[in-house]
C-alpha cells in the first residue's frame, strides 16, 4: 500500500476575504441569469429571492451591532444584484455586451464596497473595544486608589494605570507611592488577596517598578491552573521555530507562557506518578519538534512510551515520510549503542568544527548543524554503566550542543546522579505530596515552596534561566496538554522540516550501528504489527548488532572502550560474538567455558621458572584471570551464588526474572533473593528499576548482567 501523501490538498472551507465573497455572489447571479434565460426562468423568482437576501442582510447585521448605513449599504446591493438579474431574464440579454459590461461594474463595485465596509467595521470595531478598555480601566484605577486609601492609609499616592493580561486572566496596577510611604506593608498580599475575595489558584504579587517610587501590583484573577489547557499548536499552526526560542510546558498564573531554555542547559523533570511528567514531556518533544534545528532522541528501556506516539505516523500510518525521532533506545543494550554514539560525535564535533568557533566557544545551531536533544524517561530503570555515559554527555556536550533531558521520579541521589542534578539548571517539578521533594529538586528558592499552590494534575513548578543568564526562582504553571491525536496531526506536519545529523557527527566507530538502527528497534517495539512502506529506506539494509562483551552483556561499539575500572584499552571479545549482522534466529550472546574460567580463575599456575613469579599474568581474551606469585589454595573473593546467578543471566540473554533464576539453581525463589540481595547491598550495589526487569511486554523482579557483573568487580576488588 502506498504511504498516503502529506502534500497540499483542496481546501473546502469558507475561507474567503470580503472582496472575494461579492465576486462569488455576482458569479452566482450571473450564472442563474444566463441558465435561466435558456429554462425560461421567471424575473420575479430573481426579486424574490434578492429580496429574501436583503431580509436576512438585516438580521445579520443586527445581530452583529452593525452600524445602520453599513446595513442599507449591504441591502442596495442585495437588491442591485437582484434587479440586475431580473432584467436580464426577462429580456433575455444575459450574453449581451450591454448586460455584461453592467455586470462586471456591478461587481467592482460590490467588492470595493464589501472591502471599505469590512475595514471601516475592524476599526470601528477597535475603537469599540479601546473605548470599553479605557473605560473598565478608569473604574479599576478609581477602585484601586479607593481601596489603597482605605486599607492602607495612604495619602498622596497615585494610579497610573492598570493594564489586562492576555487571556483575561488578571491585570496589572502601577502605582506611585508617596514618599513618605515608600513602599506597601508587609501584609499587604493577604489584606489585598481577601479584599479582592480572589478565588484559590488567584493571588497578588507586588514588585518593584522601573523607577524607585514606583510599585507594580500584579493581580490574578483567576484559577489558570485549575484549567485543562490544550497544546494551541495543532496542523493549521505549524510555523518553524528555532530551539533558540525554547520550549513551551504551559502556562504561568498570569497566562504567559512557560518556557525552558535547553540550548546551553540540560533539564531536569520529576514527577510522582500520575502527576502528568509523561504529558510534560511529550509537550516539550512538541516544541523541540516543531523546530528546524533540534534531532531528538529518546531513551527509553520500559517500552519506548514516550516515543511510540511520535514514531505512529510513520511507522504505523504511513503519512509522515521520516521518523519525528531520530533515534529510540528502547532497550539497555540499544541505549548503550546510542549514548557511545552520541559520546563519539561529541568529540567529533569538538574537532570537526574548530572552524566555527572562532566568534564563540559554543556552536550556532543551524538546520544543518543541529541540536541533538536526548530525552531520557524513567531514569532509575537505567544501569550505573548507563548513567556513567549519560553524565559523560551531560559533562562534555554543551559546547557541540548536545543536551539531555532527563526525567524520573524524584530528584533524590538514589534516582538521579549528581552530575546531571548539578548540569541541569532548568529544573521542572510536577505535582508532588511532600514538599522536601521540591526542596531537593530546586537550587534557591526551593524552601519557600508550598505544593499547595500547585494542587491540580499536570501543574508543577519550573526555574529556566532568562535572557540574561539569570535562574529564577521556581514558578508555578499548569503545562499543555497533548494528546495522542493531536500527535498523529503534528507528526506530520513536522515530517518534512526534520534536520539529519552531519558528517562530522557520524564519521565514527559506534557511528557504524547508527544507519541500521530501526532495523534493530522496529521488530521489537512493533512485533507482529504490519509496517508502513516508509520504514522501507530505514529497513531494507543490513541490520548490524555490536559485539557484546561476554563479561557484562554490554555491546561493544568501538576497538578502545573503558573497562570496568574506567582505563581505556583493547578489548577482544569471542568470535560468536563479533558477528555484525543480525542472524535469523534468537542472539546467543555468551561463552559459558569462558565464563567459568573467569569467575573460578582463584587459583594461579605457576609460571616459567626462568621468570619473576611477581610478574607472570596469564591472560584470556584480554582480560586478566590468573596471577602468578599467589598462595594456590586462596579462595576466590567473589561469592559461589553470584558467580553463578551471573552465568545464568549472562547465557539468557542478559536479563532474568528473580524466579526464572530461582528456578535456573534449584532454589526456594524467597530464599534465593534474599540471599542475592544480600550479597549486592555487601558491596554497595543497586538494582536499577527497584529491582524490575521487563522482558518483552512484562515487567517482574528480576537482575541484569551488568548489575550482577559490577557486584563481581566489587568482590574482585576487595581481594
Amino acid at each position: 500500500m502506498a504511504a498516503k501523501s502529506a502534500g497540499s490538498a483542496l481546501d473546502w472551507g469558507w475561507n474567503h476575504s470580503p472582496a472575494t465573497s461579492a465576486a462569488l455572489v455576482a458569479g452566482g447571479a450571473y450564472t442563474v441569469a444566463t441558465a435561466g434565460t435558456v429554462t425560461g426562468l421567471p424575473a420575479s423568482h430573481a426579486l424574490l429571492v434578492a429580496g429574501a437576501g436583503a431580509v436576512a442582510q438585516v438580521g445579520a447585521d443586527l445581530y452583529q451591532h452593525r452600524p445602520t448605513g453599513h446595513t442599507a449599504a449591504r441591502c442596495a446591493a442585495w437588491l442591485t444584484a437582484g434587479g440586475w438579474t431580473a432584467i436580464v431574464l426577462e429580456n433575455h440579454t444575459a450574453l449581451t455586451w450591454g448586460a455584461a459590461g453592467w455586470w462586471a461594474a456591478g461587481t467592482a463595485a460590490g467588492m470595493t464596497l464589501a472591502r471599505g465596509l469590512v475595514r471601516a467595521e475592524a476599526t470601528a470595531r477597535t475603537e469599540r473595544h479601546q473605548r470599553k478598555l479605557q473605560k473598565w480601566a478608569n473604574k479599576q484605577a478609581g477602585d484601586w486608589h479607593e481601596r489603597l486609601e482605605r486599607l492602607f492609609r495612604l495619602e498622596g499616592h497615585q494610579v497610573d494605570g492598570v493594564r489586562p493580561w492576555k487571556g483575561d486572566v488578571g491585570y496589572t496596577v502601577l502605582v506611585t507611592m508617596p514618599s513618605n510611604t515608600p513602599e506597601l506593608p508587609a501584609d499587604a498580599v493577604r489584606k489585598l488577596a481577601v479584599d479582592l475575595r480572589l478565588p484559590k489558584g488567584g493571588g497578588i504579587q507586588i514588585l518593584d517598578g522601573d523607577t524607585y517610587g514606583q510599585t507594580l501590583i500584579r493581580v490574578t484573577a483567576v484559577d489558570v491552573l485549575a484549567k485543562v489547557v490544550d497544546l494551541p499548536d495543532g496542523p493549521e499552526d505549524t510555523t518553524v521555530t528555532s530551539i533558540y526560542d525554547g520550549l513551551p510546558l504551559g502556562l504561568k498564573p498570569n497566562g504567559e507562557e512557560a518556557r525552558i531554555a535547553v540550548v546551553d542547559e540540560c533539564a531536569l523533570v520529576v514527577g510522582q506518578t500520575g502527576s502528568g511528567k509523561t504529558n510534560t514531556v511529550n509537550t516539550a518533544n512538541a516544541g523541540a519538534l516543531r523546530t528546524d534545528n533540534t534531532v531528538v532522541m529518546h531513551i527509553d528501556v520500559t517500552g519506548a512510551g514516550i516515543s511510540l506516539p511520535w514514531l505512529h505516523s510513520w511507522a504505523i500510518d504511513g503519512t509522515a515520510n521520516v521518523p519525528l525521532i531520530d533515534w529510540t533506545a528502547d532497550t539497555i543494550e540499544e541505549a548503550h549503542i546510542l549514548c557511545d554514539t552520541v559520546i563519539a560525535g561529541i568529540a567529533a564535533r569538538k574537532t570537526g568544527h574548530q572552524n566555527l568557533l572562532t566568534e564563540d566557544d559554543k556552536l550556532t545551531v543551524t538546520h544543518d548543524l543541529p541540536e541533538v536533544l536526548v530525552a531520557v524517561d524513567e531514569i532509575a530503570e537505567l544501569t550505573p554503566g548507563l548513567l556513567r555515559k549519560l553524565d559523560t554527555i551531560v559533562n562534555t556536550g554543551r559546547a557541540v550542543r548536545v543536551r539531555v533531558l532527563v526525567c524520573g521520579l524524584r530528584a533524590t541521589q538514589d534516582v538521579i546522579t549528581a552530575a546531571m542534578k548539578k548540569q541541569s539548571r532548568v529544573r521542572v517539578g510536577m505535582r508532588v505530596s511532600d514538599p522536601e521533594e521540591l526542596s531537593h529538586l530546586f537550587p534557591t528558592g526551593g524552601g519557600r515552596i508550598n505544593p499547595k499552590a500547585a494542587p491540580y494534575k499536570g501543574c508543577g513548578f519550573y526555574s529556566s534561566p532568562d535572557e540574561d543568564d539569570v535562574v529564577s526562582d521556581p514558578t508555578a504553571f499548569k503545562g499543555y496538554r497533548i494528546k495522542p491525536k493531536q500527535i498523529r496531526a503534528l507528526s506530520v506536519a513536522y515530517a518534512d522540516r526534520r534536520p539529519q545529523l552531519e558528517p562530522v557527527f557520524l564519521d565514527t566507530e559506534p557511528a557504524l550501528y547508527y544507519a541500521s538502527r530501526w532495523g534493530r528497534i522496529l521488530p521489537r517495539i512493533y512485533k507482529a504489527k504490519q509496517l508502513a512502506p516508509t520504514t522501507i529506506p530505514y529497513t531494507a539494509i543490513d541490520v548490524l548488532y555490536p559485539p557484546v562483551n561476554e563479561f557484562t552483556g554490554i555491546p561493544i561499539t568501538s576497538s578502545t572502550e573503558d573497562d570496568e575500572d574506567g582505563n581505556s584499552g583493547p578489548r577482544v571479545v569471542a568470535a560468536s560474538t563479533a558477528t555484525t549482522t543480525a542472524p535469523a534466529g534468537p542472539q546467543v550472546r555468551v561463552g559459558s567455558d569462558l565464563l567459568t574460567t573467569m569467575l573460578n580463575a582463584a587459583r594461579p599456575t605457576p609460571g616459567p621458572s626462568n621468570l619473576d613469579d611477581a610478574t607472570v599474568i596469564r591472560a584470556d581474551f584480554g582480560r586478566v584471570i590468573q596471577q602468578a606469585g599467589t598462595p594456590e589454595d586462596r579462595p576466590s573473593p567473589v561469592p559461589q551464588l553470584l558467580a553463578e546467578a551471573h552465568q545464568h543471566v549472562v547465557a539468557a540473554g542478559g536479563r532474568m526474572w528473580s524466579s526464572d533464576l530461582a528456578a535456573a539453581h534449584g532454589l526456594d525463589p524467597r530464599a534465593f533473593g534474599t540471599e542475592l540481595n544480600r550479597l549486592l547491598r555487601d558491596v554497595g550495589v543497586e538494582r536499577p528499576g527497584v529491582g524490575t526487569v521487563r522482558i518483552g511486554d512484562e515487567s517482574k523482579s528480576g537482575y541484569l548482567a551488568e548489575t550482577l557483573a559490577e557486584a563481581i568487580q566489587c568482590y574482585r576488588n576487595t581481594q
